[in-house]
C-alpha cells in the first residue's frame, strides 16, 4: 500500500467513528439528477432517536418530516448557505422541537447535504424551571410583608426589599453595600454577632429583640431571623428577616404606627404627644418630679412653602426632624406637633438644664440646609412651660408653652422664652376670638369710625378715614391690632373688607341725597383684597349700585400690597379708569417706596405716624417728612400726614407745606353721628 494512502485511511476511520459514537444525530441525504432525495448515512444517534418514525424502512423519516426538510434542502439550494433552523417532530405522542444545521457537500454526480441535529426541548424545559424558581424566588423577597436584607459573609448588605426602605425610612441605594452592623444599637451588637457567626456556620437563628437605627435617627426594636444560603456546602451569604415590633405591638398590624407616628418624618405625632404626656405628669407627681414642655416652631415656614413648593416644604421638615432627632434620648421624646411645629417632652430637667437644651438646638438649626444643592438657612422659636411651676394638668402645660412661643416670635424671633404669668394678660384665646369675629357682622358687632382729615392751611375738613371698630359682648372692644391681624391669617378679611366698602359707599350716598357739601372717605384695603383679579370690578358695581361720585371714594393701600409690578400697574390703572383716588398708606415704610412713585398712578401718599412722631425733637424724623412732602410735591401728588398729636408737629407740616394731617391733636376716630353734627352741613 502507498505509505501516503494510509495515515489518509486512518484519518478517515477514525473521522467515522467519531461520527458514529457523537451523541448528536448526524445524517447524509443525497439528491440524485432525478431530484429525488435519499438517505445514505445515518450515525448511531440518529438511528436512535428516529427509530420507527416511518413504517417504510428505506424513507427512515417520517412523511412529515420528509416534507419539512425538502423545504429547508430547497431553500439552502437557492440560497447557497449553510442554514439553521429548526423542526417539530411528533414521536411516540410527543412533540420534540429539534435544532437543526444542513450543509452542502462537494459532489461531481449528485447533490449531498450534510445534517447534525440536537434536541432543544430538554433545554427549553430546563430554562422554564430555572424561570419559574427565579420568578417564586423575587416574589418571595419583593412582596414580603417584613424587610428582608442579603448580607455577605463580610456582613455588607448586597439586596434588600422594597419593605425595608418604607419601614425603616431609608432610600434603598443609601442601604446597599453599608455595613449592617452600622444600624444596630450598640447594646444589641453583641448578641447580633453572635447570631451572625451562628448562621455563617450552616444554622438558621434568630434574635427576639434588637434595636435597629431608623433613618430619622431613633432606634426601633425589631425582631430578627437570619436564614443560610448554602452553596456547595459553603455559606457565603444569608438571608436577613426584620420584623418591625412597633408595628405589630397593637394586634401585630400597621394601625398602631398610623396611629401614633407622622407620617412624613415617622415621628411620634399629636396623638401619641397627649397621651405619653399624660403619662408622665402622672409618674412625675408620684415621684416628685419635673416635666418641661418645649414648642419649637420654624420661623417664616410659610414663605418657603409659598416660594420653593410643597415638595420642598416636606423635604425641609425631614431635615429639620433629622436634625431634632439628635436630641432625643432616655429623658427626652420628640413630637411632631403639626405643620412646621414639633414638641420637645424633657423629663427631670432643671431649669439651667433645659435652657442649654433649647440653645443646642437653636445652635444646630442655625447650621445650614441643602435642598437640591442649594444653601438655605431656617431659624426658629421655642417657647417652654414647666410642670408643676407653670401648671398640673396637660392642657395647661400646652397652652402656656404655646404663649411663651408666641411672645417669643413677637420679640424678635429666633430665641426661646419661658412661660411668665404676665403673658396671660396680653395672650387672649385666640381660637374663641377667631369664632366670635367670624359673626361680627351678623351680630352687627362691627361699626366704622371716621376720622377728619384737616386741610393745614385752611383748617377745612372735606376728607375722612373709615376705620374699623369691634365691640364684642365677650371681650369688649377688642383693638384693631389684635382683630384685624386675626381676620388677616383666618381669611375673614375678604369677607369684613367686602362689609366695610358697602357701608362707606352707603354712607356716600346718604350724604349726596341730603345735600350735603361733596367730601371723600379713605378705605383701608387689605393686600390680600387688592390681588383679588376681581377687585376692581367690585369697586366699580359698589359704585354703580350706589349712584356715588367715584372720586369720592378712597381707597388706600399699603406697599406691602405691590410686590408684583406688573400686576399692580394693571390694578391700579383698572382703579384710576373707575375715578377712585388712590393712596399709599405708611408710606416710606416698605422696600421699594422710591421704585412705584414715577410708575404708578398714585393721587396721595401718606407719611407713616413712626415719622411724625417726636418729630419736633428728633431731627432725623423732621427732615425724613419734609423730604417725603416735597418729593411727592414734585411727583404732583398730594400728602397727608397721620399720627400728628402736638402742634409743634403740625407747624413743622405747615412749614414744608404738608397738605393734610390727620390724628389726635384734631380728632379722634368719631362715630357717623358726630360726622354728621359736627362736620357735615347742606349746601346753601
Amino acid at each position: 500500500m502507498d505509505n501516503s494512502v494510509k495515515p489518509k485511511l486512518i484519518m478517515n476511520h477514525y473521522i467515522g467513528d467519531l461520527m458514529d459514537e457523537n451523541p448528536l444525530p448526524f445524517i447524509f441525504l443525497e439528491r440524485d439528477k432525478e431530484n429525488i432525495l435519499s438517505v445514505i448515512y445515518v450515525n448511531h444517534a440518529a438511528a436512535s432517536f428516529f427509530e420507527n418514525t416511518s413504517q417504510e424502512p428505506q424513507h427512515f423519516f417520517s412523511t412529515e418530516v420528509w416534507d419539512q426538510l425538502h423545504v429547508l434542502l430547497n431553500s439552502l439550494e437557492v440560497e447557497k448557505h449553510t442554514l439553521h433552523s429548526s423542526l417539530l417532530i411528533s414521536l411516540q405522542n410527543q412533540v420534540f422541537s429539534i435544532g437543526i444545521s444542513v450543509f452542502i457537500l462537494q459532489s461531481k454526480a449528485n447533490i449531498l447535504y450534510g445534517l447534525t441535529m440536537h434536541n432543544t426541548k430538554n433545554i427549553i424545559v430546563e430554562n422554564h424551571a430555572l424561570l419559574e424558581i427565579k420568578e417564586k424566588y423575587l416574589s418571595l423577597l419583593n412582596h414580603n410583608t417584613d424587610s428582608v436584607f442579603l448580607v455577605d459573609e463580610r456582613g455588607m448588605i448586597q439586596y434588600t426589599n422594597v419593605v425595608a426602605g418604607k419601614i425603616l425610612g431609608y432610600d434603598l441605594d443609601k442601604l446597599l453595600h453599608q455595613p449592617i452592623e452600622q444600624f444596630i444599637e450598640s447594646n444589641s451588637l453583641g448578641n447580633f454577632q453572635l447570631m451572625t457567626k451562628q448562621t455563617l456556620s450552616g444554622y438558621p437563628a434568630e434574635l427576639q429583640k434588637c434595636l435597629f437605627q431608623h433613618a430619622n435617627g431613633h432606634y426601633i426594636y425589631v425582631y430578627l431571623k437570619a436564614i443560610p444560603i448554602n452553596d456547595q456546602g459553603n455559606v457565603k451569604e444569608f438571608h436577613l428577616v426584620l420584623r418591625d415590633l412597633t408595628i405589630s405591638a397593637n394586634d401585630k398590624d400597621q394601625l398602631y404606627y398610623l396611629a401614633y407616628h407622622d407620617h412624613l418624618t415617622g415621628l411620634w405625632n399629636r396623638r401619641a404627644l397627649k397621651e405619653h404626656l399624660r403619662d408622665n405628669l402622672i409618674d412625675a407627681n408620684n415621684r416628685k418630679g419635673q416635666i418641661a414642655i418645649m414648642r419649637i416652631d420654624l420661623d417664616r415656614f410659610k414663605l418657603i412653602n409659598e416660594s420653593l413648593g410643597y415638595n420642598y416644604g416636606d423635604d425641609l421638615l425631614k431635615k429639620i426632624a433629622d436634625r431634632l432627632s439628635l436630641f432625643i434620648n432616655k429623658s427626652s421624646n420628640l413630637y411632631r406637633q403639626s405643620g412646621d411645629e414639633f414638641v420637645f417632652i424633657l423629663k427631670d430637667k432643671t431649669r439651667e438644664e433645659t435652657s442649654s437644651f433649647a440653645e443646642n438646638i437653636l445652635s444646630e438649626l442655625s447650621k445650614p440646609i441643602y435642598l437640591d444643592h442649594q444653601e438655605y438657612f431656617v431659624t426658629a422659636s421655642i417657647g417652654i412651660s414647666m410642670y408643676p411651676l407653670d401648671g398640673k394638668n396637660l392642657d395647661e402645660l400646652l397652652i402656656k408653652a404655646d404663649q411663651a412661643l408666641f411672645v417669643a416670635k413677637d420679640r424678635g424671633r429666633a430665641h426661646f422664652r419661658y412661660f411668665q404669668e404676665q403673658m396671660n394678660l396680653s395672650f387672649p384665646n385666640e381660637a374663641l376670638m377667631e369664632s366670635h369675629l367670624r359673626r361680627a357682622i351678623e351680630k352687627e358687632e362691627l361699626s366704622i369710625h371716621y376720622q377728619p382729615q384737616v386741610n393745614l392751611a385752611t383748617g377745612e375738613i372735606n376728607s375722612f378715614e373709615a376705620l374699623l371698630r369691634w365691640n364684642n359682648r365677650k371681650f369688649g372692644y377688642v383693638s384693631p391690632m389684635q382683630f384685624i391681624p386675626l381676620a388677616e391669617e383666618s381669611g375673614m378679611i375678604m369677607q369684613i373688607g367686602d362689609w366695610v366698602l358697602e357701608e362707606v359707599c352707603k354712607q356716600l350716598e346718604y350724604w349726596q341725597e341730603k345735600g350735603y357739601r361733596p367730601v371723600r372717605i379713605a378705605v383701608n384695603i387689605s393686600p390680600k383684597q387688592f390681588k383679588q383679579e376681581n377687585f376692581a370690578i367690585k369697586i366699580r358695581e359698589k359704585i354703580d349700585k350706589y349712584a356715588i361720585t367715584p372720586n369720592s371714594l378712597e381707597v388706600e393701600i399699603t406697599e406691602s400690597a405691590m410686590t408684583d409690578m406688573q400686576d399692580t400697574f394693571a390694578m391700579l390703572k383698572e382703579l384710576k379708569d373707575i375715578g377712585v383716588v388712590i393712596s399709599i398708606d405708611d408710606f416710606g415704610t416698605g422696600y421699594s417706596s422710591l421704585s412705584y412713585l414715577k410708575k404708578y398712578p398714585i393721587d396721595i401718599i401718606k407719611i407713616d405716624q413712626s415719622f411724625i412722631k417726636d418729630m419736633e425733637l428728633d431731627v432725623k424724623n423732621a427732615a425724613i417728612a419734609t423730604t417725603i412732602i416735597q418729593l411727592a410735591h414734585s411727583l404732583g401728588m398730594e400728602v397727608i400726614a397721620e399720627g400728628v398729636e402736638k402742634d409743634q408737629q403740625v407747624e413743622i407740616l405747615k412749614s414744608a407745606n404738608c397738605q393734610k394731617a390727620q390724628g389726635y391733636f384734631f380728632s379722634r376716630p368719631v362715630p357717623i353721628d358726630d360726622i354728621n353734627q359736627s362736620y357735615m352741613t347742606n349746601q346753601p
